[in-house]
């Protein structure tokens, strides 16, 4: 065989399986159609935080006022905000470069390439053979066929970081973490958005009560929401979109497309290597190994968590399964994520309803505002919640904060529960004070007053002891 490993795909999956197999001192081939990086670089994680930044930026100085600092309205100026974005994007490539990875003693080939057998891959005249595959060409907007949008024209996350101007008006078809990010940070950026949700809830995949929370901060800001409703068709009129919804017409400058997204697989002849794949994605065992055991695939393209840093841990098994012996098995239990709208929305493990279906009358849930926590009351940032669905030991079954950094606060949380701690762990050690992730310890210490206030035993043992140490017996 040519290679120990020919790697199909320079998104994030794709470059730690090249990056950790050649610092293992493998023989590796990388195949990237475009340029490495994949979504997260180009169109995705970076240049989204970016964009969001700029809106906050913009929505401070316009609430400035609640803090007693006046400003007249900031004048916005949205191509130096997208150069913003470019530049974050510039400054983090090098780490992706192709000259990073070729000093790391990998191959790095550019061109679209496909199967041509079991143990063959094809690309640019060359028929690479190697002892295993890794398929990692990630996923690409989904585009459903709504009568007329093609000719209408529209954006996805591929186009809207290079805008030199801000749409003045727009409306976003998905209300997913994708188009309500986005949708924020443009209407906070100037565009007047109008998010269209399929469901009775924006991201509905989220405990209902914490999207909720971001609900209402959206349409206090003045976005809005058309609910349990999708795109019907788009027409052009003038230099306007026609959006009909409900058989009501969205009339807009642009519309922003963020209804899921697809696998590629479509160019790969996965047929021919005798890889199954579905509208989904590709089929997967426990271990990564597809239906041809000596091709493995993770990310995107595999469907199931369609996260960044979920790509990276997949790698990782895959990397140890794909060089040596394939007995690491993906472990799916604590998964967190998140979406960094604001207020943010973190989570990680099971929804209140979720485990209820699994265990019952059994779970027991805690939750704790940000309103009891003082350093948000010192920051204005009393919206939003910490709610973690417990079993009735305190094990951590789930938790879902929304609110002022639920993105970072949320890691301690995930420790608990990777390494199988109650939530009594988390009130265990000192937060330091005045801080945000005081809110963990304070869900932790009610999970135990609620346990004392249940224990008449133990109450009733404690009354004894100290009526004894005062002479009442």
């Amino acid at each position: 065989m040519e290679y120990d490993v020919v790697v199909i795909g320079g998104g994030s999956g794709g470059l730690v399986v090249a990056s950790a197999a050649a610092q293992l001192h493998a023989k590796v081939a990388l195949v990237e159609k475009d340029r490495l990086g994949g979504d997260c670089l180009w169109f995705g994680c970076v240049p989204s935080k970016s964009l969001l930044h700029a809106g906050r930026a913009a929505y401070e100085v316009r609430n400035g006022s609640r803090f007693g600092i006046y400003t007249d309205p900031p004048r916005i100026e949205f191509a130096e905000a997208t150069r913003h974005v470019q530049q974050v994007i510039a400054n983090i490539q090098p780490h992706d470069s192709p000259e990073r990875f070729r000093s790391l003693g990998v191959e790095v080939i550019f061109g679209e390439g496909k199967f041509s057998g079991r143990d063959t891959f094809a690309v640019n005249g060359r028929q690479l053979t190697a002892r295993t595959f890794v398929v990692a060409t990630g996923s690409r907007p989904a585009l459903p066929p709504i009568p007329g949008l093609q000719a209408a024209g529209f954006l996805t996350n591929e186009q809207v970081f290079s805008l030199q101007e801000c749409p003045q008006s727009l409306a976003v078809i998905g209300a997913g973490p994708i188009g309500c990010e986005l949708g924020q940070a443009l209407h906070r950026l100037g565009s007047q958005v109008t998010i269209i949700s399929s469901r009775d809830r924006i991201m509905p995949k989220e405990e209902p009560e914490a999207a909720d929370v971001v609900e209402r901060q959206f349409v206090a800001e003045g976005i809005r929401i058309i609910h349990n409703a999708r795109a019907e068709s788009v027409e052009v009129a003038g230099n306007k979109k026609i959006v009909w919804v409900g058989g009501q017409k969205v009339v807009v400058d642009e519309i922003l497309m963020s209804s899921g997204r697809v696998p590629n697989v479509h160019s790969l002849n996965l047929e021919a290597a005798g890889v199954e794949f579905y509208k989904t994605g590709i089929k997967v065992n426990q271990k990564l190994q597809t239906t041809n055991k000596q091709i493995y695939a993770c990310g995107d393209v595999i469907g199931g968590y369609q996260f960044t840093h979920v790509a990276g841990y997949e790698a990782a098994v895959v990397v140890a399964n794909a060089l040596f012996l394939p007995v690491s098995k993906a472990d799916y239990r604590v998964i967190p994520w998140a979406t960094f709208t604001e207020p943010e929305l973190a989570r990680v493990g099971l929804t209140e309803e979720q485990a209820r279906d699994r265990y019952g009358d059994k779970v027991c849930i805690v939750k704790q505002d940000f309103a009891n926590v003082d350093r948000a009351q010192a920051e204005a940032a009393t919206d939003g919640f910490a709610k973690y669905v417990l079993d009735p030991k305190g094990q951590i079954l789930g938790a879902h904060l929304v609110g002022s950094s639920a993105g970072e606060l949320i890691h301690e949380v995930i420790l608990a529960m990777k390494n199988k701690l109650p939530i009594t762990a988390l009130s265990g050690y000192v937060h330091i004070y005045p801080t945000l992730s005081e809110i963990n310890g304070k869900a932790a210490l009610a999970f135990k007053k609620q346990g004392y206030a249940a224990n008449k035993t133990l109450q009733n043992l404690l009354r004894g002891f100290f009526n004894f140490r005062r002479g009442k017996f």
